[in-house]
């Protein structure tokens, strides 16, 4: 994410008459302790007639010292530079043990080195004139002195920003620096006052400090901060003043007082003194004369990497979305009739750690998350609309069933819920979710079971709204057999009379003090005796409060009227099957009849409805009949529960669209005539066009949201702009950092969803043939699989490719191929004589083809679980989905990808395209996982799209290469350049392992890969090693240019493949010159901070995360002494025959197998 300006600073004096101009010293030379590269810099001082020496000072700051023999008119000295802005970390930086907290002091040799930094700033007018410091400053130093054990970094920090907040900024063009006490009394001061009172402040607090003189560069930030200030509006620069403090282990650390900031890749240093008058930038004299000054700064981005928080400038998105109103013009003309959805999901900014972010589906501020960014959603698309809280699936191994929110709209318009104060929100607090997750998993406390009254109430109101007898309200009760079966299982006894219970308990919380800081407070163990205390008192509770109230309705068999039937038990009571999920979900359905339920048939989704009426309760009317006790036992109802205080009405399964607005418009009705806002939860509406739906669920580590399908290019993009910038005011984001630094998306998916505004209308079934084009391309094209997908990719993974499974998997996807063509029904194309397709065809030839190598239909980069599946309604919504697509960070990168694929929807519709499979073999997850090949991959995908009249360019793909292939480092050695960049390395699913909760499947992700690139030279004489291996390096076809890749161990987990081979790290690499046996050149790259830093958090944003991969790579290190040639060539022979990957130089098998 390289920024490289160009910095232009002049200033020029005009004299009103010729003058001498005595010499000048002039400090504009960025200083030798820079940590800014500077890849350019000019001095130009004018008039030309002038000598210049380059000179010194005792602390090593340059200096040009200047002679004019001449007298003259004018004087102007401009300074040029060019200046890589990459992201510097400015707290990378170790201190020494001894000085970890504030109150060490240097050693002895170290204390008469830095004298001269702790000297007393001193007081030179006033009363005090003459004393080392002033009261004043004293007073305060003394104020922010630490009391007790603290950082020497937090205590820093905060006289950083004590001085910002005590001092205002202003622009003071008088020469010279106030006096400390007097910016400190004045409470205002240029950027030079504030850091002369720092420099005052720190050596009154024992440490050495310095003044500088630099420049400032600030650029204009991409994306604005929810937070607080997001930097200038425009680039800008200046001559500006800081603190430098020194640190044992870190050296001179720099602390810009102005902004309470620590000094980072914009803090350009050209002077650092013990004084401020050693940092002037320019001194010197000139004779008798009027002089007018002017002055000026500017700053240039020159070279930007793509970056995926500004992935497009405004012309290129400008082409993009001209491209995109085009392709929608196209498919229009030709009938195409797509619409496109997704998944797009999402991470807490602020939280990355805990394991409801990382690998848990659910937990308590993902739920506060999800809550938040519904209600913005609800506001945005359905404010008239419904929300519905829903319990989703239950996987296998987690503790509780994933939950969705369902926001829903008519498509006319029409309101479905019309008051929103109405809908209660049970997840508004921190506190609420907790609590919620508490009585999911071990139901309400005995203390407070809840009162039923307002369910009762409410459930009475609908049945007098729909005219059914209010004895048909009939309450619900917990079972109290189940309870007195769990509690005679329990051992004797109270908990707090067992003495192992308090040993054990004694023994957790030793364990935790052992761990804890000395100030950390210890939380109690979760299986405390209070807790079992507890679990008793629940189990012994009597059964006597209904926790539920229900009304049976169903829509008779000729669906024209309601009706009802007192359900009945053998236990005299409806009694509640055991558990605590929704009461609704927990009827005894099977204790009503000895007969079978009733048949119930989902509408078709795949017919053409009416339009809905405006009011689907009046339409369906209130007339209400009785069940014949001769016919089946309605076995649906209406449940009304509180829970958490809250009241939850539970939506009964219906068949058609219109009984669930009509039972949604009733249950509205009686929520406001008792008063009472309510959540809306249990079995959602049949899949029909005429609604619109948006879902927001839990998935690992993330927040998923499924987008309504649109039907345009611009629609699509509104909306995800939209909804990113609705998830970040949610605290939500798009990207995640690991500890090293890699730069991620979410973890998620972004999964795309092909189909139309109805079934019937989907062109994968209206064209069969259209999938077949897509699966031919993509085969042919791995770089569509890979380029966008996550990190995770490869036979086992959540999306892997058609022929990443079975070697045979190509071999019959040729026979379905052909298969499909030969029972698609045929016609022409587009045209008034089309023929109607068979739809089943393609979801009966490709079926078994699309899968993973388990047999799992979903987990396949093309699914097409919901094309036309024979099992039900909802597998017949004429839906594929790309599942390789990951979340992309920003909302144009993801239009950007839904542009491609409609690009080739549309040139598939009216071309369908046909070629051979390529068996690609050891390639696929050899060169196609390389940067170099998924390049020139995809920018053949978008030649071949410009070639067929979509002007696509292949620069709107370089974010993506940027983001997916990050560079780790480039060394120049001699006439080769040598880059290295991140590459994909597949994850193998390991077998099955014991844990604690049963059996797993870990994935090993300990072997990382990276690609070597060589520009340059070609000469034989030289050789690239890694570690002493020969890197296996193979011509582009580019003059000059070799590309390989290197497996490695980058880490030693317990359970992985080979867990006995050690790591691999660090990666060094050396140009060998064969002739003299002697390294000339090299670099080093680390998996690990060189310095041992151990991270306790990701990153906070990508430059941080930037900033650690930088610290990573060292353009240094190469091999010294003798090189045995002789050894290399001989690797290099067992490499070239080995049956290994081409290209691919395995570390692992060269230290085992070819040793």
């Amino acid at each position: 994410m390289t920024i490289k300006v160009a910095l232009e600073h002049r200033t020029s004096y005009v004299f009103d008459r010729p003058t001498t101009i005595h010499p000048h010293v002039v400090r504009l030379r960025p200083a030798p302790h820079s940590r800014t590269p500077i890849e350019a810099y000019s001095l130009k001082v004018e008039p030309g007639d002038h000598f210049l020496n380059w000179q010194q000072d005792a602390f090593s700051n340059y200096m040009a010292r200047l002679v004019f023999p001449d007298p003259s008119t004018t004087l102007s000295i401009t300074v040029s530079l060019v200046a890589d802005l990459t992201a510097i970390n400015p707290f990378d930086f170790f201190i020494e043990d001894w000085a970890e907290h504030y109150g060490f002091e240097y050693p002895e040799d170290l204390h008469a080195d830095l004298e001269i930094f702790l000297r007393p700033v001193g007081v030179t007018e006033g009363e005090f004139a003459g004393a080392p410091v002033h009261p004043s400053i004293a007073a305060f130093a003394a104020e922010h002195k630490p009391v007790g054990k603290v950082r020497i970094i937090d205590f820093l920090v905060a006289l950083n920003q004590a001085v910002r907040d005590a001092v205002g900024y202003t622009v003071r063009l008088e020469s010279g620096v106030q006096t400390p006490e007097f910016t400190l009394s004045s409470a205002i001061g240029s950027c030079r006052d504030s850091a002369w009172l720092l420099v005052a402040l720190l050596r009154e607090l024992g440490l050495a400090a310095r003044f500088v003189s630099g420049y400032l560069v600030q650029l204009t930030s991409d994306v604005k901060s929810l937070d607080g200030p997001s930097g200038p509006d425009a680039d800008f620069t200046d001559l500006h003043a800081w603190t430098e403090v020194y640190l044992p282990g870190a050296g001179w650390v720099g602390m810009d007082p102005t902004s309470g900031l620590f000094a980072g890749e914009g803090h350009i240093p050209l002077a650092a003194t013990p004084n401020p008058g050693g940092a002037a930038p320019i001194t010197g004299a000139t004779g008798p004369c009027h002089a007018t000054l002017d002055f000026s700064n500017t700053v240039t981005r020159f070279h930007e990497d793509p970056r995926v928080t500004l992935p497009y400038t405004p012309d290129q998105w400008d082409r993009v979305v001209e491209l995109g109103a085009k392709v929608d013009a196209l498919m229009k003309r030709r009938d195409v009739r797509l619409t496109m959805g997704g998944e797009p999901t999402f991470v807490s900014i602020d939280n990355q750690t805990d394991p409801e972010w990382t690998t848990a589906a659910d937990g308590p501020h993902k739920r506060l998350l999800a809550s938040r960014l519904s209600e913005r959603l609800r506001e945005a698309y359905a404010p008239s609309g419904l929300v519905q809280r829903s319990q989703g699936k239950w996987y296998p191994g987690e503790p509780l069933p994933r939950w969705q929110i369902a926001l829903m709209w008519r498509e006319d318009g029409e309101p479905i819920w019309r008051n929103p104060d109405l809908l209660a929100d049970p997840w508004a607090t921190a506190e609420d979710c907790a609590r919620s997750i508490d009585v999911e998993t071990s139901g309400p406390s005995p203390d407070s079971p809840g009162d039923a009254t307002p369910a009762q109430k409410l459930l009475t109101a609908f049945a007098k709204a729909l005219g059914l007898p209010t004895e048909q309200v009939l309450a619900a009760y917990e079972d109290p057999l189940v309870r007195m079966g769990e509690l005679v299982a329990l051992p004797p006894g109270k908990p707090s009379a067992d003495p192992t219970v308090q040993t054990a308990r004694a023994a957790a919380l030793a364990e935790a003090a052992a761990e804890a800081e000395d100030d950390e407070d210890i939380d109690p163990p979760a299986d405390s005796t209070a807790a079992r205390e507890e679990l008793l008192a629940k189990l012994d509770a009597a059964v006597n409060q209904p926790t539920a109230y229900l009304l049976p309705l169903s829509r008779s068999e000729d669906g024209t009227a309601w009706q009802s039937a007192k359900w009945t038990t053998r236990r005299g009571r409806v009694v509640l099957t055991p558990g605590t999920s929704p009461a609704g979900l927990r009827l005894p359905l099977n204790s009503l009849s000895w007969g079978p339920a009733p048949t119930f048939f989902e509408a078709d989704p795949t017919a053409r409805p009416d339009d809905l009426p405006a009011d689907p309760a009046a339409a369906l009317g209130h007339k209400v009949v009785e069940a014949d006790p001769k016919e089946f036992l309605p076995r649906t109802a209406l449940v009304a529960e509180v829970r958490g205080d809250v009241l939850h009405v539970f939506m009964p399964p219906t068949s058609e669209l219109e009984e669930f607005l009509a039972i949604i418009g009733i249950v509205e009705e009686a929520a406001e005539a008792t008063g009472t806002p309510v959540v809306i939860e249990g079995y959602g509406p049949p899949a029909d066009g005429r609604l619109t739906s948006l879902t927001v669920t839990p998935d690992p580590g993330v927040i998923e949201v499924n987008i309504q399908p649109t039907s345009s290019f611009a629609e699509q993009s509104e909306l995800l702009e939209s909804l990113y910038d609705h998830a970040r005011h949610a605290r939500l984001g798009t990207e995640t950092f690991d500890l090293d630094g890699s730069h991620g998306g979410t973890g998620g998916g972004n999964h795309i969803t092909l189909g139309g505004t109805t079934p019937a209308d989907s062109p994968m079934l209206r064209r069969p043939d259209l999938l077949v084009s897509m699966l031919t391309y993509w085969q042919r094209h791995p770089s569509l699989s890979y380029l966008f997908s996550g990190k995770f990719v490869g036979t086992t993974s959540q999306a892997p490719r058609a022929d990443e499974g079975r070697e045979s998997s190509l071999y019959e996807l040729e026979i379905a191929f052909a298969e499909i063509d030969r029972l698609s029904a045929k016609g022409a194309f587009g045209g008034e004589t089309e023929a109607p397709p068979n739809p089943w065809v393609t979801d009966r030839a490709l079926r078994h083809l699309l899968t993973d190598i388990t047999g799992n239909t979903h987990r396949a980069e093309f699914c097409i679980d919901k094309l036309y599946s024979p099992d039900s309604a909802r597998g017949r919504l004429g839906l594929l989905e790309l599942r390789a697509f990951e979340m992309p960070p920003h909302h144009q990168m993801a239009m950007v990808q839904s542009l491609l694929v409609r690009s080739l929807v549309s040139w598939f519709w009216e071309n369908p395209y046909r070629s051979r499979l390529i068996r690609h073999g050891a390639d696929l997850h050899g060169k196609h996982l390389l940067p170099h090949y998924v390049i020139a991959d995809i920018a053949a995908v978008a030649e071949e799209l410009r070639a067929a009249g979509y002007a696509f360019d292949t620069s709107w793909l370089d974010p993506f290469t940027e983001f997916r292939f990050p560079r780790l480092g480039t060394v120049q050695i001699r006439d080769q350049e040598v880059e290295l960049r991140g590459a994909i390395e597949p994850w193998n699913t390991l077998g099955e392992e014991s844990t604690g909760s049963g059996t797993a499947r870990y994935v090993d992700s300990s072997i990382e890969r990276v690609q070597v690139r060589v520009l340059g030279g070609e000469d034989d004489r030289f050789l690239l090693t890694c570690n002493g291996y020969p890197i296996p390096l193979r011509s582009t076809g580019r003059t000059g240019e070799r590309v390989a890749g290197i497996r490695f161990r980058a880490w030693q987990p317990p359970s992985a493949l080979h867990p006995t081979i050690s790591i691999d790290t660090p990666l060094t690499f050396d140009l060998v010159d064969t002739v003299n046996g002697r390294s000339i050149g090299g670099a080093t790259y680390h998996v690990v901070h060189p310095g041992g830093r151990a991270y306790d958090r990701p990153p906070v944003n990508a430059v941080e995360a930037e900033s650690r991969r930088n610290g990573r790579f060292e353009a240094s290190g190469h091999t010294s002494g003798t090189v045995d040639t002789g050894l290399l060539r001989e690797r290099q022979a067992r490499l070239a025959t080995d049956f290994g990957v081409p290209g691919i130089l395995d570390l692992r098998r060269a230290r085992t197998v070819l040793r």
